[in-house]
């Protein structure tokens, strides 16, 4: 016996409440967390891993107590290249939501509402010091605000989430690589705004040595200021570096540091201290140039530290190191009045950072200033290891000291023939166990004082790092006639007088403030590498057809092949019937 139409009907209806009740239940079960993450999962087949968040970045999410709010620019028309980092960006986000669900996000278009409020939020972006984008590709170019607030709480914290633009590097390279870094930048967003300003870790700058003063150091230091305590100490007044002090920073010392001195940094690094050094080897400026008799003979500064960076696996060359690719200087080449020329200084490099390294990774443009070499020949104490940061380019050259400097040679074009030396080292990571400088060289009087002030001497570091940059004048900000400082980087001379800003250059001192104070934090998502896989415009256009085939006819042909197939199965299936 058959069942009834009524029957069939109960049944296709009770049928359709069970489909409809798993679907709701599986959704609940979805949605529901536990320990801030859902009971969902998503598998990453990516080869570089793009879509797992690092070990610390979930960490820093999981300990999050209160709701974090991200606004994003990132809304309304612009290029195909930027949707791409729109829709990275929205992915990122909603990866940070999986694993807490304090994390609130919403999209925003700067140029939507009415023109005050759009003008105000203008305003609000230069007050932050962000400037917008023009965004060319081969098709338009468009004026961007790639920007996003994260607010917790009544802090604020700006993220330019779009790298900077380098001359010869194509926007879909732009892109990719801002898309790499946007689980840092917003993640380091996420921790720097959730720091109490009573909170912060301690940063030091040696001063009593001629290093450059609070002026001369204002755009790092404000930057610094935002999210750590900074402060100058006179090492003569003080008997030992505290330990709490995550960092000691020695910025383009001229005069020489006294042995006791020389030990209070010492101890410091044997704690487990970090520092960095930002050396200016020879006493050589541009202004000394424009004053003194030419040929000027300049030499090395006598800063009696030689011998403990020795110790640590550092040494300077006597030269300098001239680089092709370099910025401009103005000279007046006329009777008095003239206007001044601009010329191509190679004592000036530009540098583009090309080591595959947190530090550098995606960096800007650098300039340096009579910059010294390296010396990597040095052999490292055991436990130690050495890491090149940045070089000058492939056309480079170096003179040793003693050498006459003039301006002379300007008077005729560059030849970069003349510029066939490898890239010099000039920046320096060193990481591991250091040896004591004063191991076995203290006297006996020392040791007694030292026993008296109940302080432990040291012979072998704890596990540290320090950074060695051959060129003070990477952290000087120029001061203006009126007694205003410019930005870091900012030359007034290149642009034939309009000026550039050098970003490469705070952004740099940053990412090694950053990775000296915590390495193993959210800095590692810095490491993360999105590839490039373009696709092949000419081979594309050549099989344009056969794609065309593919993605049209098939289809169509598949469905109407279904068609009959399934009719064929019915008529046989029911012709007995």
């Amino acid at each position: 016996m058959s069942d009834s139409p009524k029957s069939k009907k109960t049944q296709s209806l009770i049928q359709l409440a069970l489909f409809a009740g798993i679907v709701i239940l599986l959704n609940i079960l979805v949605n529901v967390r536990i320990g801030g993450r859902g009971l969902y999962a998503n598998i990453d087949l990516t080869e570089e891993k793009r879509f797992t968040l690092s070990p610390a970045t979930e960490s820093m999410l999981r300990d999050l107590d209160d709701v974090v709010f991200v606004k994003v620019l990132l809304e309304g028309n612009f290029p195909a290249e930027l949707k791409r980092l729109q829709r990275a960006t929205l992915e990122v986000l909603e990866d940070f939501r999986s694993v807490s669900p304090y994390v609130e996000f919403d999209f925003e278009d700067p140029s939507a509402g009415t023109s005050e409020e759009v003008n105000q939020l203008r305003e609000q972006l230069r007050a932050w010091g962000l400037q917008p984008t023009n965004f060319g590709t081969r098709d338009e170019s468009q004026i961007v605000y790639p920007f996003a607030f994260v607010r917790y709480g009544d802090r604020v914290f700006p993220v330019d989430i779009f790298e900077e633009d380098v001359p010869g590097v194509i926007p879909d390279e732009i892109i990719n690589l801002s898309i790499s870094q946007l689980e840092y930048k917003l993640a380091n967003a996420i921790q720097k705004v959730q720091v109490s300003p009573n909170n912060r870790e301690y940063i030091l700058f040696t001063e009593g040595h001629g290093e450059l003063d609070s002026m001369q150091l204002y755009d790092f230091r404000t930057s610094l200021d935002a999210f750590y305590a900074t402060a100058s100490v006179d090492l003569d007044s003080i008997i030992t570096i505290d330990q709490q002090v995550k960092l000691l920073v020695v910025a383009k010392p001229t005069e020489s540091f006294s042995e006791r001195d020389k030990f209070k940094i010492d101890q410091y690094v044997m704690t487990g201290g970090k520092v960095l050094w930002l050396i200016d080897h020879v006493a050589m400026g541009l202004d000394t140039l424009m004053v003194k008799p030419l040929p000027y003979y300049p030499a090395p500064y006598e800063l009696g530290l030689a011998d403990i960076l020795f110790k640590y696996g550092i040494r300077f060359q006597d030269n300098f190191v001239l680089d092709y690719r370099c910025s401009n200087i103005p000279l007046i080449m006329g009777p008095q009045g003239t206007p001044p020329k601009f010329f191509r200084y190679p004592y000036h490099p530009v540098i583009v950072p090309e080591v595959d390294h947190p530090i550098t990774k995606g960096l800007g443009l650098i300039n340096l200033r009579y910059p010294s070499g390296l010396d990597t020949e040095v052999q490292l104490p055991p436990g130690l290891n050495r890491t090149v940061l940045f070089s000058s380019s492939v056309n480079s050259m170096y003179q040793k000291l003693p050498v006459g400097m003039d301006f002379d040679f300007l008077r005729y074009p560059l030849k970069q023939e003349a510029f066939q030396k490898p890239p010099q080292p000039l920046a320096m990571l060193i990481e591991g166990e250091f040896p004591s400088f004063f191991a076995n060289r203290m006297s006996a009087e020392m040791k007694e004082g030292m026993e008296q002030l109940n302080i432990e001497i040291r012979d072998q570091s704890l596990p540290t790092s320090m950074i060695v940059v051959a060129d003070g004048d990477i952290a000087r900000n120029e001061i203006n006639r009126d007694g205003t400082p410019n930005a870091l980087g900012y030359n007034i001379y290149e642009a034939n007088g309009r000026g550039y800003l050098f970003r490469g250059n705070k952004d740099f001192l940053i990412n090694c403030v950053e990775y000296l104070v915590s390495p193993h934090g959210v800095f590692e998502a810095r490491g993360k590498e999105v590839k490039l896989r373009l696709l092949d415009k000419m081979k594309a256009e050549q099989q344009k057809t056969i794609w065309q085939m593919v993605n049209v006819v098939f289809p169509i042909f598949f469905l109407v092949l279904f068609g009959f197939g399934y009719n064929w199965w019915r008529r046989r299936k029911y012709a007995g019937k």
